[in-house]
Parts: structure tokens; sequence; C-alpha cells
């Protein structure tokens, strides 16, 4: 099953830079697939499609049989709820412990209490913090933080987890222990995983598929792959 797929993606700013020029992508469901490129390749602006945080000039672009590309603003939110998201910077509530940050996810739902707090109890065993549920996130170490952001992400299950450089502000064996649980969410709960990374080392280590892109172009899709330096 096709659960991503962009057609002939182009997109073109304001200022008139050609972010991305007749890309086409199709991604299946359960896959763990990591986006790569140089700063300025067009790789975030692909992300940023997904989520559409932004639209293509030109093109389709399919997530769970939405077309985001014609997606209104005000049903941006039917998509979202589809995904999950999880940034570089970890963009934790500071007032809040672990579990109400987990759990606040769920409020615009309308569940019961019982339903928010078993699911938020599930999301944070899965990444492993079940012994901080009362901690702030000034008493967390980087990585314990990512992980409070990757919990909020899978809360309400998600078909797909976008990583946008998730392990940029971490060291390298902190890197590792945050790919562990990313991957465990795509073989424990079978969820679709994109990722951008500019970490060549875990690109190497994972041999997942990787897609690169370069100047605006896909220039390498290659599945058990690793990661390929730009041509000159």
């Amino acid at each position: 099953m096709q659960l991503i797929e962009l057609k002939n993606v182009y997109k073109r700013y304001n200022n008139g830079v050609t972010a991305l020029c007749d890309v086409n992508l199709s991604i299946t469901k359960g896959e763990f697939v990591f986006v790569i490129g140089a700063s300025g390749s067009g790789k975030s602006t692909l992300i940023k499609l997904l989520y559409r945080q932004e639209k293509p000039t030109k093109g389709e672009v399919y997530v769970g049989g939405i077309n985001v590309a014609k997606l209104r603003n005000g049903k941006i939110y039917k998509l979202r709820r589809k995904l999950g998201i999880v940034f570089q910077d970890y963009k934790l509530l500071p007032k809040m412990t672990v579990y109400e940050n987990v759990a606040f996810a769920l409020d615009i739902y309308g569940l019961k209490t019982e339903e928010v707090r078993r699911r938020a109890l599930k999301a944070i065993e899965q990444v492993g913090l079940k012994d901080k549920l009362r901690s702030y996130p000034d008493e967390l170490s980087g990585g314990e933080q990512q992980r409070v952001s990757i919990a909020r992400a899978i809360v309400n299950n998600p078909k797909v987890l976008i990583c946008d450089e998730p392990t940029g502000n971490l060291d390298p064996k902190t890197s590792m222990e945050i790919m562990k649980v990313i991957e465990s969410i795509n073989t424990d709960l079978g969820t679709t995983i994109i990722m951008a990374t500019h970490d060549k080392e875990i690109v190497n280590k994972m041999k997942k598929r990787v897609i690169m892109i370069e100047k605006g172009l896909v220039s390498h899709d290659t599945m058990k792959g690793k990661y390929k330096n730009e041509s000159a």
C-alpha cells in the first residue's frame, strides 16, 4: 500500500528559488526512509510538504490518501491527526511534567481521562521513560527530552512519524539511543518513519532506504542504502 506519493512535484519560493524540481516518490506503509542532502538541497522543503507547512507550486502530494496540495487551511488538522512530527528542538512545555507534556497532545480529542492516561503511559513506556513521569523538562538530559517529544508524537498512534533532524542537538552515543527508540516504533508499532538527517554514521549503520535530494532533484533512491556525498 502506497502511504505517501509525490507526483511531478515542484516547489518554487517567492524569492525565485526552486527548491524541488519534478520529484516523484512513493513510500509504502511500514517503511523506514532516510531523506538526506546538503543544506539548501530541498530536503527540508520535501519534509515540510508532507505535513503541509509548505504547499507545492505544481504537482500532487498524497499522505494517507489525502491530497495535501489541495487541502484547505481549515482542514489541515485532519492531515496532522495522521502524523507525528519530531523536530531537532524538543518544543516541550517547560512548566509541565513528562506525563503532562505527552497527555496534553490528546486534549484536543476530547477523550476520557482514563483513555488519555492509558495512551500517554503506553507512549512514555515505548520511549523508555516510565521512571520520569513526574520530571520537568529542565530536569532531563537532551536525549531524555527528545524521547518525550517522540512519545508526544506517537501518543495518538499516527500512521506516519516525520522526524526532522531529531538527533541534531545530541552527541553520537545519545543519537544512536534515540535511533533505537525510533526503530522500535517502526518495528513494534508498524509506524512508517520518514527522517531527514545529516548524520552519516546513523544512516550507514542502520541500512534503511535512503533518498538523496540534490539541487531539488532525487539523485539517489536506494534500499538498504548508505550516505552518499553530493557530487561536485
